[in-house]
């Protein structure tokens, strides 16, 4: 058993070296306790990951394509974008906790998961993930729901995201302005579901990342229309109603539970 989980070991530390090595000096993050150095790289990436995702997607929609995608009033302005990436900042040391606690118990043997694919098979993977996915939208959906109905959590967790509740205050940016709690509560199911069903370890890692660069899409403002993805023309309609579309990948548990409103169908009803 020690062997088997040393391959996590040995997986995160060579995902550490990838980051860490290339940007930093090896004197500043070697001697950092093994879980410091994974916690400053998942805090690295996820910057990266943001600024990276979130200048080009800007710069393609709003100037290589201005007013193609976008009419010139929908736009956010400089300063909004400003204040998203603000939010964004603070709460990124905490976002990035919890793929470190998440790595801390793999390695130590307390989840479910596997190392590599072989260990199951691509058939079995296949299935597992496909019910990793299921329970992550299931739980993302009424986690995100939860935050609206309960008024507390709304007032003092998810008002903070929300505050961009119009077209020309959404922009990629907001993708992770959230308050620190929300945005962790919001990624939680990603964890509990380690407990739950065997997973791939590297492909756990690359969804929680993903995570980031979903958030920047879904706040474009740009319905990409493609069935049955819950897009950014339905997560617009969940930022101006506040009463639809909780989902996170696909529209299925809207649809099953009554709360989902097409963006089509609105722009139907406008003209």
């Amino acid at each position: 058993m020690g062997e088997y989980l040393q391959e996590f070991v040995d997986d995160t530390t060579w995902f550490n070296q990838l980051v860490l090595g290339y940007l930093l000096p090896t004197k500043l993050w070697d001697p950092l306790p093994h879980i410091f150095q994974t916690w400053l790289r998942n805090y690295i990436a996820g910057n990266l990951l943001y600024f990276i995702s979130g200048f080009l997607w800007c710069f393609y929609i709003y100037y290589l394509k201005r007013n193609v995608y976008l009419p010139k009033d929908a736009i956010p302005t400089n300063k909004a974008m400003l204040l998203q990436i603000y939010v964004a900042m603070k709460a990124m040391p905490w976002y990035t906790a919890l793929p470190t606690i998440s790595e801390y118990m793999i390695e130590n043997g307390w989840t479910k998961c596997y190392a590599r694919i072989g260990d199951v098979g691509w058939l079995m993977y296949a299935v597992y993930l496909f019910i990793y996915l299921a329970i992550v939208e299931f739980g993302i959906y009424w986690m995100h729901r939860e935050l609206h109905d309960i008024k507390p959590l709304y007032k003092y967790l998810h008002a903070t995201h929300h505050i961009y509740n119009k077209q020309n205050t959404l922009s990629p940016f907001a993708g992770l302005a959230f308050h620190p709690l929300d945005g962790i509560l919001q990624a939680i199911p990603h964890v509990i579901v380690l407990f739950i069903i065997p997973t791939h370890f590297r492909t756990h890692i690359g969804l929680l990342f993903l995570e980031g660069i979903w958030t920047t899409n879904i706040h474009d403002c740009i319905h990409g229309n493609l069935w049955p993805i819950m897009g950014a023309g339905y997560h617009t309609i969940h930022h101006t109603t506040y009463h639809h579309n909780y989902g996170h990948y696909t529209i299925w548990m809207d649809w099953m539970l009554g709360t989902l409103r097409d963006p089509i169908d609105d722009e139907s009803k406008e003209m």
